[in-house]
């Protein structure tokens, strides 16, 4: 299997690139994001490369870094979800930030990305949001006050301070971070209200 390929980029299509390796012209399909990463035509590059093999074909799909091909591997663990889906996924949220969605649960950040609908971004959340803290660069207790909220294991408190920021704009990670600091700060007896406005003094910093 090809793991990597280092050469020369020799041409751009819509979806994919053909990279110059001694010689070699290899058609390698990439996310938009990717695509727009790569350097100019006739410029070096190294894609990191994930090859699908089948009985009519073989494909093989670049990535600017490890991560990003573990993420494209990730996500087709899940039902509904093919090379296409996950490339469109990975050309709509870098690494961090679709494992930061997984991680709070923001499926309505999922959902922006192309050919990903309400049953396939819930299905991502629920059965990768096990896996994906390990690659987020999120505080473990907003992961953990998220799953709360979800699960409505949070105090009712602490889960309508969320939601009032939500409705004022503010997307679930920024919120979620928000009351977990006020609620550090106000103590578990804290009520909605001194919840809110502590978590606009957090967002305003």
């Amino acid at each position: 299997m090809i793991g990597k390929l280092k050469g020369t980029i020799d041409s751009y299509g819509e979806d994919f690139v053909i990279l110059d390796v001694q010689g070699v012209g290899y058609q390698v399909h990439c996310s938009a994001r990717t695509l727009q990463a790569l350097p100019a035509q006739g410029e070096a590059a190294t894609l990191s490369i994930e090859t699908h093999v089948r009985e009519d074909q073989i494909r093989l799909f670049g990535f600017t870094s490890d991560i990003e091909r573990e993420w494209f591997r990730l996500l087709q663990t899940v039902q509904g979800v093919g090379a296409k889906v996950a490339l469109g996924v990975l050309g709509a949220m870098k690494p961090a930030e679709l494992a930061s969605a997984i991680a709070m649960g923001d499926k309505a950040a999922i959902r922006r990305a192309p050919g990903v609908g309400p049953k396939v971004a819930e299905r991502l959340v629920i059965e990768l949001k096990d896996k994906a803290p390990a690659y987020a660069d999120i505080d473990p207790a907003v992961i953990q006050l998220s799953g709360a909220i979800s699960d409505k294991r949070a105090p009712q408190p602490v889960r309508d301070a969320v939601s009032a920021l939500v409705n004022l704009g503010y997307g679930q990670p920024q919120a979620a971070a928000a009351i977990s600091a006020a609620s550090r700060s106000a103590g578990e007896d804290a009520q909605t209200a001194q919840l809110i406005r502590l978590g606009l003094k957090e967002l305003s910093k």
